[in-house]
Parts: structure tokens; C-alpha cells; sequence
């Protein structure tokens, strides 16, 4: 008996074990795991980004490309510095931003909720699918002349170009998210005795942001380039016109500053895009660790 009850005891005991929590620890040793994964592929970029700036000091340098055409890195950090001191890089991404975030912030006010009336309503999506398949075909540059004709060469017809060029991601990005929810959840949430109104907030719109914020960060990438396409045709101000007016005059390390300003201020956005999307995502982003 003394024996049976050492067993009874000790199978008590291991189950007690298992259904305790696991120790801080364990949890901990994945984390810091995911933590030196991401460190090592951080390490790993900027080991490129290192290398690739060691290669264009050396090769101007060496004669392996000319020189007059792909100044060393060094001149061209040079040129950069001096165009932010003396205030012009300063002027000219202000002008180059104001016109960007203003078309953008247009597009995704309008593109969001239009992309949730396509996704939601069948109506209007067979009324306007049509006209969205006709205009998302068309090359925003190719109507910058358009654009210009009819709104003159000021700050209206550029911040118009960036509206169109960013509206139609936004837009298509939406609606493939509200029209691709699953079907099983939303017969779920209509079994619980939710109205089309709950449903829509609670499900459908969650469930799409991963898709809106795709078509964001596609609208934040070509307000940039778009808008600097369009400075270089008529502007007086903004990034692409120095780089425009910098290649113009042969000024070839100003123009390479302006290049690399605009590809620090994609980053930097996208990075900024990045965070809304988890910020605003969060339980997708929960659920993948």
C-alpha cells in the first residue's frame, strides 16, 4: 500500500508539473533568439550598405568608371554638406515634401473609404470597376501634360499628379482586402447575431488592414517618384529640380546628393509605414510570434 501510494503520489506530482506555467526563462530563451536573428541580418545590411560605399570610393578612384560622371562617394558627401549648410537641400525638400504628403494624404483620405465601398457594395463595384481598370492602366507620367494644361504649371497640378498616381493602390489594395475576407468568419460573426454594421468594424475592416496598408506604402513610394518625374519637367523648387538643374550645369556631386536624399527620404518613410502597419495590425503581428 505504502508502495501504491508512492506511485499515486508522484503521478500526482509530475501532472501538477505539467499543468504548471513554464518558467520565465523559457519564455525568455525564444525572444532572445529572435532578438540575435535580428541583429545578425541588421549586421548583415549594413555590411553591404558598407561595402557598396567602399566600392564607389575605390572606383572612381582607380579608373574603373569615370570619374567626371560617378564621383567618389567622399565628394559627393562632400556636395551634400554643402548644399545643407548653405540652405538649399533644406528648401528644396521642404517644397518636395509639402507636395508629396499633401497628394498623398489626399489619395489614402479618398482611396480608403472609396475602396470600401467597391469591396462592400457589389453595386458599385460592377458601377466603377470598369473605370478603375481603364485609369489604373494609365501611366500617371503620361498625363502629366494633361495635368499641367488644364491646371497651369503651379503647385496645383503637381500635387494633382501625385493624387492620381497614389489614389489607385490605395484603392485596389482596399477593395481586394474587404472582398477577400473569409467566408467562414463571416458566417461566424452573423451566427453570433451581429449586425452588417458590427460585422463590417469588427471583422471586415480588421481583417483587411494588412492589404490597406500594403496600398499605402505602394502610395507612399510613388508620391515620391512621381512628383519628382514631375519636378524635373517644370519647377522652380524641390528635389528634382536640383538634381534636373545639377545635371543640367554639370554639377555632377550635387546631383548625386539629390539622388541619395530622396533615397533616404523613401526609408524613411517606408519605415515610418512599417510601424503604423504593426500599430495598427497588431494581433496579426501577436499571432506570428
Amino acid at each position: 500500500m505504502a508502495d501504491t501510494a508512492t506511485r499515486t503520489v508522484g503521478s500526482t506530482g509530475a501532472r501538477a508539473r505539467a499543468a504548471s506555467p513554464p518558467a520565465a526563462g523559457a519564455d525568455r530563451a525564444p525572444r532572445r533568439g529572435r532578438v540575435a536573428a535580428s541583429g545578425l541580418v541588421a549586421l548583415r545590411s549594413v555590411a553591404v550598405i558598407a561595402a557598396l560605399l567602399v566600392l564607389w570610393e575605390v572606383a572612381p578612384r582607380a579608373g574603373w568608371v569615370e570619374r567626371s560622371l560617378i564621383p567618389p562617394v567622399s565628394e559627393v558627401a562632400g556636395a551634400w554638406w554643402q548644399l545643407a549648410g548653405d540652405g538649399t537641400l533644406a528648401d528644396n525638400v521642404r517644397a518636395s515634401l509639402t507636395r508629396a504628403f499633401a497628394g498623398f494624404a489626399i489619395a489614402v483620405a479618398a482611396g480608403v473609404p472609396l475602396g470600401v465601398l467597391i469591396g462592400w457594395y457589389r453595386p458599385v463595384h460592377q458601377l466603377l470597376d470598369p473605370v478603375l481598370e481603364l485609369f489604373r492602366n494609365t501611366a500617371a507620367l503620361a498625363l502629366l501634360p494633361v495635368f499641367t494644361l488644364l491646371l497651369g504649371i503651379g503647385e496645383t497640378s503637381k500635387i494633382a499628379i501625385v493624387v492620381y498616381a497614389c489614389l489607385f493602390p490605395v484603392v485596389l489594395n482596399t477593395v481586394s482586402g474587404v472582398g477577400t475576407v473569409d467566408a467562414l468568419l463571416l458566417k461566424s460573426a452573423r451566427s453570433m447575431g451581429l449586425g452588417p454594421l458590427q460585422l463590417f468594424w469588427k471583422v471586415v475592416l480588421p481583417s483587411a488592414v494588412p492589404a490597406i496598408f500594403t496600398g499605402v506604402r505602394m502610395a507612399g513610394a510613388s508620391s515620391i517618384l512621381v512628383l519628382i518625374a514631375a519636378e524635373m519637367v517644370g519647377a522652380k523648387a524641390g528635389l528634382g529640380y536640383l538634381i534636373n538643374a545639377s545635371q543640367f550645369n554639370f554639377m555632377i556631386p550635387q546631383m548625386y546628393a539629390g539622388i541619395l536624399t530622396i533615397s533616404a527620404i523613401g526609408l524613411v518613410v517606408n519605415g515610418v509605414l512599417v510601424r503604423l502597419e504593426r500599430r495598427f495590425s497588431r494581433w496579426r503581428t501577436d499571432s506570428r510570434r
